[in-house]
């Protein structure tokens, strides 16, 4: 199992507005081979920034695949204006959490919004 975890800055007047936009990309990230869940959580520190947390398959699921693809093209063009700077990504390996799980789609919102 691998867990991206995109660092996204958002601008801080445009926050909703992302989400939003999220929810409307939500469904091509979704459909990826190898997609397994996903979690959008704001910073409550710095509600600017928002940590994407995807489990994948393989990292070859993500890049290239994902990474690659019409979909991730689609998926980037739809969240780029609402970022302030450029995103950071990096991975992980792991099991799931003890006693739970990535959500799915449909529960990207951590803030209760």
């Amino acid at each position: 199992m691998v867990y991206e975890i995109a660092v996204l800055p958002v601008h801080p007047q445009q926050t909703e507005a992302f989400r939003r936009a999220f929810a409307e990309v939500e469904p091509l990230l979704t459909r990826a081979k190898g997609y397994g869940g996903h979690l959008l959580a704001q910073g409550i520190e710095t509600p600017e920034q928002f940590n994407l947390i995807v489990r994948w398959q393989s990292l070859e699921d993500h890049s290239p695949g994902f990474e690659e693809s019409d979909d991730h093209q689609r998926f980037m063009l739809g969240l780029e204006d609402y970022f302030s700077a450029e995103p950071s990504v990096y991975h992980i390996e792991g099991g799931a959490f003890p006693g739970g799980d990535l959500s799915v789609a449909g529960s990207s919102s951590s803030t209760g919004s």
